[in-house]
């Protein structure tokens, strides 16, 4: 009997790219020893990419689609299609073109070696643009210096993973997903590729600098309390700081040089102000990703699909 592999791609506004993508998707499966599912997860798209997945069945009876009731993020998106793969692997890509499908045999390879996980990090071409590369530069930098899991720089959502490590990850309950983070901190018998980022098809990046950010931000809180521990850091650095004020006074009051005007006073008060405010934030981000998950709310709801095994089902809630 035949192994069988799952791909999984989220799809949010990508009406553009749908077609080529599976077409070319389709060629490369067709040549490779296994059986194969696609499964689209339409991440509550506003254009036509809902109907073009469901057009996709005449194309290939293994091409499905997921459709999730509202725009969920791409993080969750990639979960949903996690959990309803079937596969003895599971491989998952964006659905813009600039993850090769060409890549998946040699994914294949090395799975048939005996890796648990084959991850992807990007490299970007010469014409990418100098805010992309130094962003995302930026992105590991940060991830990597505050986070307790690493990530090699350019560590993208593109990867394989083998059944054993989707159950594990299907099994996890977690609100503010960071996937790839979550797959370097699973661990198992992990291997690397790097390639060339290809240019989008179709389309402009879901991906602006405030997403990024907060994106950053996610990653960063999923896996390390540095934050509260460079906030506690910050505050018995400025209350130090603070004391230097005291030998000041003495000074002044002695010398009958009182300090006349209130700016400085005035801007003393807002700088200490500012530190509290931003320590109580960091504290207060945790607090709420505690009050979030508390909630036990899915990651998605699904609202139609023809993927046949659970079309019975569709109403289920899956975390």
């Amino acid at each position: 009997m035949r192994r069988k592999i799952s791909v999984v791609i989220p799809s949010f506004n990508e009406e553009g790219n749908i077609e080529v993508l599976a077409t070319k998707l389709v060629e490369v499966l067709k040549k490779v020893n296994y059986d194969y599912e696609v499964i689209f997860v339409d991440d509550g798209s506003s254009d036509g990419t809902l109907n073009s997945l469901k057009a996709l069945h005449g194309l290939d009876d293994n091409l499905y689609y997921l459709e999730l009731s509202r725009n969920f993020g791409h993080q969750n998106a990639l979960k949903a299609g996690y959990d309803y793969a079937d596969g003895d692997a599971v491989i998952s890509m964006d659905s813009d073109m600039q993850h090769p499908p060409d890549m998946i045999p040699q994914f294949l390879e090395k799975w048939e070696e005996g890796y648990d996980v084959v991850y992807t990090c990007r490299e970007y071409q010469d014409e990418a643009t100098f805010f992309k590369t130094k962003s995302s530069d930026l992105f590991y930098s940060v991830i990597n210096s505050l986070s307790d899991t690493k990530l090699e720089r350019g560590t993208a959502d593109f990867r394989l993973i083998d059944r054993k490590v989707a159950n594990v990850l299907t099994s996890l309950n977690e609100d503010g997903l960071f996937i790839r983070g979550l797959i370097k901190w699973l661990g198992f018998k992990q291997y690397g590729i790097h390639y060339q980022c290809e240019a989008r098809f179709s389309g402009k990046s879901k991906y602006n600098l405030k997403k990024m950010l907060r994106f950053a931000v996610q990653g960063i809180t999923a896996f390390s309390v540095k934050p509260l521990n460079m906030a506690i850091g910050i505050g018995g650095f400025f209350a130090a700081c603070s004391l230097l004020y005291i030998p000041y006074i003495l000074i002044s009051y002695l010398d009958g040089e009182a300090v006349l005007g209130w700016s400085s006073i005035l801007a003393t008060i807002v700088f200490f102000g500012g530190v509290q405010l931003m320590v109580m934030g960091i504290i207060g981000l945790y607090l709420g990703k505690l009050f979030m998950q508390s909630k036990q709310r899915p990651n998605y709801i699904i609202r139609s699909t023809n993927l046949q095994r659970i079309t019975n089902d569709i109403t289920k809630l899956r975390h």
